[in-house]
Parts: structure tokens; sequence; C-alpha cells
């Protein structure tokens, strides 16, 4: 029983090892972690039945489980990051009148971790736990901005198909991350508009983005202006508390 256990740990923290790897065929897996193919074969259908592995329909290729992800959102609570913002996002919101939300990155996702919605308008923030692809809205936008080129460009690659969009996008990067903040407009819900700045963690790595959803018939160039600058500030003032 140990020794299964251990062993589906391999796979598992095999699978967890390159989040640039669209999968992992078991050929791979099992050459990887050292097991015979049939071994490797019966782990995997157990993994693959509590939701640990899923298997990519397309490829027949193996990648980790919708299963993490709700064992991962039980543990927010105890995530120093999101510990750090939500008094910040609370006060934000309730100065804004508008929603505000935290988003972490996750390989070529985001993930939506907590949220403030505002009391007075609309709702325009995305659900709770949702993955958005990086190179959609403000707040991937400014993580991207933040990571490494390399890093930004190879979870764009996998992500767009058109060289020419992806290569627009990239070339925004550097002004983004001049600017300290990045805004988008409809690109996740029809008639909003988004503005973020980023979150960063020890040795300087982004860590998350800290955004305002508006209305965009509403976004004036004198309100972006007043918005980028509170967002700003308070993502830094997020980064100050978790050390980063």
């Amino acid at each position: 029983m140990v020794q299964s256990i251990d062993r589906a740990m391999q796979i598992i923290q095999l699978l967890m090892s390159d989040h640039s790897r669209t999968g992992w065929a078991i050929s791979d897996i099992s050459e990887r972690v050292d097991l015979p193919l049939s071994t490797t074969h019966r782990l995997i259908s157990t993994l693959v039945k509590h939701e640990l592995i899923v298997q990519l329909p397309e490829t027949k290729r193996y990648r980790l489980g919708p299963k993490w992800m709700e064992v991962g959102l039980q543990q927010l609570e105890q995530l120093d990051l999101r510990t750090a913002a939500r008094p910040i996002m609370e006060r934000l919101a309730d100065e804004l009148k508008e929603a505000v939300f935290l988003s972490i990155p996750y390989g070529m996702f985001s993930i939506v971790v907590d949220k403030v919605d505002s009391k007075v308008k609309l709702r325009v923030v995305e659900s709770l736990g949702e993955r958005i692809a990086m190179h959609i809205g403000a707040t991937n936008k400014v993580m991207l901005a933040n990571m490494k080129l390399a890093e930004a460009e190879a979870i764009l690659i996998r992500l767009m198909d058109d060289p020419e969009k992806r290569k627009q996008l990239l070339l925004t990067l550097p002004g983004i991350k001049k600017a300290g903040y990045a805004v988008s407009y409809g690109e996740l819900t029809e008639g909003t508009a988004a503005i973020a700045a980023p979150i960063i963690g020890f040795g300087r790595k982004v860590v998350g983005a800290l955004g305002v959803g508006v209305t965009a018939s509403q976004l004036t160039e004198e309100r972006l202006d007043f918005l980028s600058k509170q967002v700003i500030q308070a993502a830094h003032e997020i980064t100050t508390t978790i050390g980063g």
C-alpha cells in the first residue's frame, strides 16, 4: 500500500514538474518514474478514477486533473496572499464603489481566488475559482508583463495560434510593465472593463494581480487615470504586506 502511494506520488510530481507541456504520454511517464508500463498504467487508471489525473481525448496524453483545483481552493483561506489582500480589497471596493478581484497565475491560466462585489453597481467580476486563459483580460496581461519574457512567450505560444496577434500582444507587455497597470475592454464580458496591477512576491516574481471591474461606458479617461493610481497603490500595499 505504502509503495503504491509512493509510486503514485512520483507520477503526480512528474506531471507537476513542467507546466509548459500539454501532457505526458504513458510511455514517457513509465520511463521517467522507472516503472514497468503495466504498473504505470494501473496507477494512472486509479488516479484518473479519482480525478487526480485526466487523459486528454485528442492526444491520449495525461495531465493533472480538476481534483487538485478543488483541494487548492479549499486551502485558500490559509494562503498568505489572500489573507493579506482581503482587507485591502474590501477598503478599495468601499472607496471606489467598484468590484475588486484577486487573481493568481496557474500555468496557461489565471484563477480568480477572491472578490469583493460592488454594493451599488452591476457585478462585472468573473466567478470565483474560474480559470481564464492568460492572454485574456487586464489581470492576466499585467501578470504576463511582469514575468520573464521567455516565460510569457512560452505561455502565449501555447494559447495563441495566430503568430501576428501573439507578436502584437508581446510588444505591449514592456509598456504595461512600465506603466504599472493594464486595462482591458469587454474581453470577458461585453460592456465591462477592467484595470489591474501586479502583486510581486519574493525574488521579484509575480504572484498575482489586483483588478477593478467597471462598466465600460463609465470609464472616462479621467476615471481611468484615477482608478489606475488607486489599483497600483493597493497592489503595492499587498506586495509590501507579503514581503515582496
